[in-house]
């Protein structure tokens, strides 16, 4: 497996044509953005994990039929100080770093005392932000980082502590239909509390509509929740939203915040502070958008690792959520290298299955309802919410499919009722994985596969002017496991998963985590924001689009 995840990837710094075959619909026009982990050795050191690797970005421009690609490394922070020592110097979440031998045991003293509260790294590596007329790249810690997403220059670096109180974010925002961004990070320890901070940035800065002001100045706090425990908060990495609700899960996949304090003195990385107690429950907290505060039932389910939301909507009083779910955190130990590039097969095995599950959540429970009823009504799905003695309402999922991941949807539906879901068929193990399209209304699905192809995220573009919810194109960025074989970009048809066109490049390309298409404004007045259909451009309101 050291072709798709050890081996340091080139840049491919100016724009190569791909060799088409097939039929590019001639309304796609834009540009396919993508980022994930390039670079894992500098120099003789090298990350241990998957996830720590440095960002490298990559596009594939798509007009008038032509295709073409480049790649750039992101120029972060963390970046320049590893090159320029031709090491490692900077602490990635799974691999700590020692820039260098300390002279004397004073010099090492404040070596020690400046990371026992870290900060973070700046290697924004996980996913791509719109924020007004902007593009970032973004992870999970306080920074993002501003790029160009036409040369994918790297631009300035953006804390978040500036303008809100969270030391990490997750790198999976939500849109409203005229651009506003809504995120959730974490405060750790911030006067004497630890708590789950929801943020809002307007699309545009306040009293301007002049391109170029940044609007994150006007960042303002939506809402916060407590963390059940001061020094264990929850680990995530998506949210969920409906028109009118956001869903937070707080579960058992904690990080250990006095752990982390010591970890650089210990010589262990900030990830062997986290931990899953599955003896522990996964809280489920529904905020109300219109009052900005959670709504009081407590619901809790089973122990469960989310990493990713898929969508969620309102139904006959109750918020209907589905998610991936994980038996246990054994995702994250699967994407050490040394577990990656050795005895993968076996390894694999011992991963829980990424399941799908939706979950049914009662808004307003019924005071006088038996102890132990189901308070479900929705005949739409089998999920249970049993009401117990102590007024807490367990929750029981439907499990729809199992062996998926990096789901996307149709973004129109986002927040709404919907229908389709397009992700990587996960088979933990060297096969490879294929491409699918999942019914929950049928629950049949479709699928594309191919020898030696590994498909990264598959990415929904809708036909301008579309009526149903899967007409359109996927598109999904394809790596090989055959070094003779050429990455290519794959376009599918939406409704039927045939293959509409490839785009093969002669470049290094990496297996990358996720991304979003800009449609080209000037052709395709419809989509306004990356991936999204924008049905009022000046509307304002709760949020229900994500990236």
């Amino acid at each position: 497996m050291e072709i798709i995840f050890g081996r340091n990837k080139k840049e491919q710094l100016e724009p190569v044509s791909a060799r088409v075959t097939g039929a590019i619909p001639a309304w796609l026009q834009g540009t396919l953005l993508r980022n994930g982990p390039g670079m894992h050795t500098v120099g003789e050191s090298k990350y241990n994990h998957w996830f720590d690797g440095l960002a490298l970005l990559h596009s594939f421009s798509i007009r008038d039929g032509e295709v073409f690609y480049r790649s750039k490394y992101l120029h972060s922070d963390t970046y320049s100080a590893n090159i320029e020592a031709n090491k490692i110097v900077v602490s990635e979440f799974g691999t700590m770093a020692y820039p260098d031998p300390c002279k004397n045991i004073f010099s090492k003293a404040f070596s020690y005392l400046s990371h026992t509260i870290p900060d973070f790294t700046d290697n924004c590596l996980i996913n791509i932000m719109k924020c007004g007329d902007d593009f970032y790249a973004t992870t999970e810690t306080n920074y993002i980082r501003k790029i160009n997403p036409q040369t994918l220059e790297t631009l300035e670096k953006v804390d978040y502590r500036k303008y809100v109180a969270v030391n990490l974010a997750t790198a999976h925002p939500h849109y409203d239909a005229a651009g506003n961004v809504l995120n959730m990070g974490t405060s750790i320890v911030d006067n004497g509390r630890t708590k789950y901070v929801m943020f809002k940035i307007p699309a545009t800065a306040p009293g301007t509509k002049k391109k170029g002001k940044s609007p994150l100045k006007h960042t303002e706090v939506f809402c916060s929740i407590p963390s059940r425990s001061l020094l264990s908060p929850s680990y995530y990495h998506s949210f969920g939203v409906t028109e009118s609700y956001v869903i937070f899960l707080e579960q058992p996949f904690k990080l250990d915040i006095l752990k982390m304090a010591t970890a650089y003195m210990r010589g262990v990385s900030w990830a062997s502070c986290m931990s899953f107690h599955r003896e522990d429950k996964t809280y489920i907290h529904i905020i109300d958008q219109r009052t900005r505060k959670p709504v009081p039932t407590k619901f809790y389910t089973d122990p469960m690792v989310v990493f990713h939301h898929v969508n969620a909507y309102e139904e006959d009083g109750c918020v209907v959520f589905d998610v991936i779910a994980y038996e246990d955190s054994s995702l994250y130990q699967l994407f050490y290298l040394a577990n990656l590039n050795q005895n993968f097969e076996e390894n694999s095995r011992m991963t829980s299955v990424p399941t799908l599950k939706r979950f049914a959540v009662p808004l307003h429970v019924d005071k006088n309802a038996e102890v132990g009823s189901n308070l479900i009504k929705v005949t739409s799905t089998r999920a249970t919410a049993l009401k117990e003695k102590d007024g807490h309402v367990y929750c029981q999922p439907e499990v729809l499919y199992e062996g998926l991941e990096l789901p996307r949807i149709n973004y129109a539906h986002n927040g709404k009722p919907y229908r389709y879901i397009f992700a990587a068929e996960v088979q933990w193990s060297p096969i490879p994985t294929k491409i699918l399209k999942y019914d929950v209304l049928t629950k049949s699905s479709l699928k594309w596969g191919e020898e030696c192809c590994w498909p990264a995220e598959p990415v929904f573009v809708p036909t301008p002017g579309a009526k149903d919810e899967d007409d359109g194109v996927i598109l999904s960025a394809i790596v090989s496991t055959d070094p003779q074989k050429l990455p290519f970009l794959l376009i599918l048809d939406a409704k039927t998963f045939t293959e509409l066109a490839r785009a093969s490049v002669d470049a290094d390309m990496h297996l990358d985590l996720h991304g979003l298409f800009i449609p080209d404004v000037d052709r395709s007045a419809e989509n306004q924001t990356p991936a999204m259909m924008q049905e009022d451009e000046n509307s304002e309101g709760p949020i229900t689009q994500q990236a």
